[in-house]
């Protein structure tokens, strides 16, 4: 067997591809997502920062299954971001919220990648640090899978909050509780599109950026509570916080 001319034989042109479709790489992001990984790098004063393209661009291939579990973070940070708007201009909220989740989108893979420890710092950050009633949570689209996630959540929950969540296995049992004027259309309601209703909160918060902004220096100072400090680790556990999000 003849030896080859090059130890580490490189992908060809077709094998690049079928690479690509494996890893489900989009070249169209590849130099943004290369670009935050050296400014994650920057930003860590203990690591160090002198790391070339190649390599980074290896490091984003490896790890992009775990940047879904970071993007599912993102995705729970801007829901406390539109309660944050909320908060400040709505003028009667004393009703109650009710909230309508699609568990369509909780497939096995997703699932895998949302931790309990997640769902606990979201559940508090809900529950003691809104002041907003809840008054039903309705899921519809439900699996097996779906509701055994559930019951994984139930325990960060107060028990008048469980006695709250309703599943749906038909959307026309929803209208019993949700007016279809209150519902998008992909809900058999009448309250314009998800993607309209998207758009529109997208360009709510670009109105706050600077507030959001300020807001992330405003902290409680622990050092002068009377009594005995709230202890960060205590609440939420020793992995760290929701990373900052920017709107675009």
């Amino acid at each position: 067997m003849k030896l080859k001319s090059e130890l580490l034989v490189q992908p060809s042109g077709e094998m690049w591809k079928k690479i690509r479709v494996e890893l489900n790489e989009d070249v169209n992001t590849r130099d943004q997502d290369l670009a935050a990984i050296k400014e994650w790098l920057r930003k860590q004063p203990h690591l160090p920062d002198e790391w070339g393209k190649p390599e980074a661009l290896n490091f984003i291939l490896g790890v992009h299954p775990n940047l879904d579990a970071q993007q599912i973070i993102d995705c729970l940070k801007l829901a406390l971001m539109i309660g944050d708007v909320r908060l400040l201009e709505e003028l009667e909220g004393v009703a109650g919220d009710v909230y309508v989740l699609d568990a369509d989108i909780l497939g096995p893979s997703l699932l895998a990648k949302l931790s309990p420890t997640t769902v606990k710092k979201f559940m508090i950050c809900v529950q003691e640090a809104y002041p907003v009633k809840l008054k039903e949570v309705h899921i519809v689209n439900t699996s097996p899978i779906v509701e055994a996630f559930i019951n994984l959540v139930k325990p960060f929950l107060k028990e008048k909050i469980r006695k709250r969540i309703f599943i749906h296995k038909d959307i026309k049992d929803l209208y019993k509780y949700v007016p279809q004027d209150m519902l998008p259309v992909e809900y058999g309601g009448t309250c314009g599109t998800m993607n309209e209703i998207h758009e529109q909160w997208i360009n709510k918060l670009k109105e706050y950026r600077d507030w959001f902004a300020a807001q992330e220096s405003v902290k409680a100072n622990e050092a002068l509570r009377p009594g005995r400090p709230t202890n960060y680790d205590e609440l939420f556990g020793i992995d760290g916080s929701f990373r900052q999000l920017s709107i675009d």
